[in-house]
């Protein structure tokens, strides 16, 4: 969607900030324990875009980091933006062949890089057109490249100006069914974003967001992080999600911890854990979960826990949120999405293209500020993605007649069974409601009566054990036969990616080999 004009920056809300209320907390680094005023962070941006400029970066030019979460990669962001930069979102999972690919792909000038990671470094020197590496250790050491990039620069306090349509940000799709695609992000975009969650989140300038989920990824960064930015609230970095720290944290009055986001896996673990019986949830407005549909089991636990859990839909070619349910939603509204948000059209479209009825499966289509103007250099996916200016999200969902809508599943991962389509979400959101299961993946493995039928491969709870038996009995009266798993595979975890997302993709890979069947 083309947007006219000027939009407003993150670094502008951070310098009128910085002017008004200099000395108010911008962002907490849980690891290093530093406390960066909004003052202090506009100097910092300042520091590290001269640095970059003195570096030659120019207007356009791509500049990656690569780093477990600190409150430097926000700096780092802004800082790439005041001088007109891209900023290139580097996940830390991939290997140095996965990210050679990428850094081939985006050709960054720069690479901000974690002393973690700093081992890569001469592998994809030798592979990539890189030009400079600049080392830190996410701590705030005084000896880090960037401390002393930012101490020796002539520091940028005013940007160069931007519109609503320039691009600011790449994040590369993760990359499950071939190559990754670069998902371009506009100003426009995280602006625009930012002002749609205000209501469904209770967002204000008294909000103090922690980020669990990795920075790399689009809810961490365009949630917890940047839109936290522009309303003038605190952002709580954590390095890296550990269900124990989160709830002491949570439970930190110091701290004051009033709204979350993560998705059902960290859920889940911070239900199990110990901690979890004496923590204070009362400070916690909105606990809001992605990545994908949340177990209504798990909705439920957590509400009488005393925590509403915000069940929402987005991607990352949508700047994170599209819908959410509000507060009023949970509990007569548990298992839904909510409504679409302010700055969104969502339909849902049958595979020929015509809108579904209420309450119809289909594909979500979307347009609006919030979404993608498509991929970096790849037209064949812009042509494959794009129909007559809306966006086909690859998602299957229905809304109903008062406009809430319901995530189904991915397209991907519906299997049809003796010619009906069985949705996974909708099968593991039922078995979860035994005790004895902790966590569950269901896929559709090959059958030679019904095409396909469904494997449920189960990590049980402590002390438990589970029987295909066991599922399909639990199953009788909640599900239609064709949706009960006719397989079951135990295993000790989940292959998951560094958001929490199940890889059904792998338990395709490993499952039927399991089973003894032949593909």
């Amino acid at each position: 969607m083309t947007l006219p004009g000027y939009v407003p920056q993150v670094s502008d809300f951070v310098k009128q900030y910085a002017g008004v209320t200099p000395d108010k907390v911008a962002q907490i680094d849980l690891a290093s324990g530093r406390r960066e005023t909004y003052g202090q962070m506009h100097e910092r941006v300042a520091g590290i875009a001269g640095h970059l400029r003195a570096l030659g970066v120019a207007e356009g030019d791509r500049v990656g980091f690569l780093s477990l979460n600190t409150t430097d990669i926000p700096d780092i962001i802004l800082a790439t933006w005041r001088i007109g930069g891209i900023s290139l979102a580097l996940n830390f999972r991939l290997t140095a062949t996965e990210l050679a690919y990428i850094l081939n792909d985006a050709e960054p000038d720069v690479v901000f890089i974690g002393e973690e990671f700093a081992a890569l470094i001469p592998e994809l020197q030798t592979v990539t057109s890189v030009r400079h590496w600049i080392r830190f250790d996410g701590l705030g050491g005084a000896e880090s490249e960037l401390e002393k990039a930012i101490t020796s620069a002539d520091p940028i306090y005013d940007r160069v100006p931007q519109t609503m349509n320039d691009q600011c940000l790449l994040m590369y799709s993760s990359g499950t069914t071939g190559h990754p695609k670069g998902v371009i992000i506009t100003y426009g975009m995280i602006f625009y974003s930012a002002y749609h969650g205000v209501a469904p989140f209770k967002n204000s300038t008294d909000t103090v967001s922690l980020a669990v989920m990795p920075l790399f990824h689009i809810g961490g960064l365009n949630v917890t992080s940047l839109p936290i930015l522009i309303l003038g609230g605190t952002s709580v970095v954590m390095r890296a999600f550990d269900p124990g720290l989160a709830l002491d944290v949570i439970n930190d009055p110091d701290i004051g911890v009033t709204h979350m986001l993560a998705v059902p896996a960290m859920y889940t673990a911070m239900k199990a854990h110990p901690k979890n019986a004496d923590t204070d949830f009362s400070r916690l407005i909105s606990a809001a979960a992605g990545g994908e549909s949340v177990p209504v089991p798990l909705v439920k636990w957590w509400y009488d826990r005393g925590v509403t859990i915000l069940d929402g839909y987005g991607m990352t070619e949508s700047a994170a949120s599209n819908c959410i349910a509000s507060h009023s939603d949970v509990p007569d509204r548990v298992g839904s999405s909510g409504k679409a948000l302010m700055f969104t059209e969502m339909r849902i479209v049958r595979a020929d293209g015509t809108d579904a009825e209420p309450n119809e499966p289909g594909e979500i289509w979307m347009r609006g500020p919030v979404i993608t103007p498509g991929y970096w250099r790849n037209e064949e996916a812009n042509a494959a993605a794009f129909s007559d200016g809306w966006f086909k999200s690859g998602d299957i969902a229905r809304r109903d007649a008062e406009g809430y809508f319901y995530i189904e599943d991915r397209t991907k991962d519906m299997y049809i069974s003796g010619g009906e389509n069985v949705y996974p979400a909708e099968v593991e959101s039922t078995l979860y409601g035994l005790d004895s299961v902790a966590e569950v993946a269901v896929i559709g493995v090959g059958d030679d009566q019904w095409g396909e039928v469904g494997c449920a491969v189960i990590v049980p709870a402590d002390g438990c054990t589970v029987t295909l038996d066991d599922l399909q009995a639990y199953s009788e009266g909640k599900l239609a036969r064709y949706k009960h798993p006719k397989h079951c595979v135990i295993m000790d975890e989940l292959p998951r990616n560094a958001t929490g997302k199940v890889q059904k993709f792998k338990l395709r890979d490993m499952v039927p080999e399991l089973l003894g069947l032949s593909e």
